[in-house]
């Protein structure tokens, strides 16, 4: 979307970007509390039988519709900066199609936005996946997830305290790694890098 709506302009642009807008006024939290029941059931009547598999098929399609719009967003800018570039313009003036110019010009100049945002995207699903389940909505006990053993744990947090900040910190630990991955990753591909 975000390739697509900035390297077309116009009104593919304009349109893109209010679909964007739209997904992006919807609050993810609250609308994976309320649709939760509903849709579990849904998957559910589909065929599939676990309730666990259900939550979590359900958590994934959730997280995946509400985390695209600011990706394509960062992707959509990117390629507004690289439509005019010389490098497409040679590729558009040899006859290329725009699929060719998407795949071949565009494409691998995107990469290092893309694998650095998936690095910073991914602890905060994560985190959601975790916080979910902490509230009953995601995979529910007995199936081991960071979240369910935060709300297991609570109950013991008198008698053992490691066992409620192990989940804890194994979680902030997780986020760290992968935000300084991302950092080391948006390092190692800025072209623009100070490398000394």
């Amino acid at each position: 979307m975000g390739l697509a709506s900035g390297f077309a302009g116009g009104k593919v642009d304009f349109l893109g970007t209010r679909l964007i807008d739209l997904v992006l006024c919807f609050p993810q939290t609250l609308m994976l509390l309320a649709l939760s029941g509903t849709f579990i059931a849904r998957i559910k009547s589909m065929g599939v039988s676990d309730d666990n598999v259900a939550a979590g098929i359900y958590v994934i399609l959730v997280l995946g519709l509400f985390g695209w719009p600011t990706f394509a967003r960062i992707i959509r800018g990117q390629v507004m900066t690289l439509r005019n570039r010389e490098f497409v313009e040679a590729a558009r003036s040899l006859g290329a199609t725009n699929k060719r110019v998407y795949f071949t010009e565009l494409l691998p100049n995107l990469w290092a936005p893309i694998l650095v945002y998936a690095t910073l995207l991914f602890p905060a699903f994560v985190s959601a996946e975790a916080a979910l389940s902490y509230l009953t909505v995601g995979i529910k006990a007995p199936t081991p997830t960071l979240g369910n053993i935060i709300t297991d744990s609570v109950n013991y947090l008198n008698q053992d305290p490691l066992y409620f900040f192990a989940p804890v910190f194994t979680i902030a630990a997780l986020v760290l790694s992968f935000n300084l991955v991302g950092d080391g990753l948006r390092d190692a591909l800025d072209p623009k890098a100070d490398r000394h």
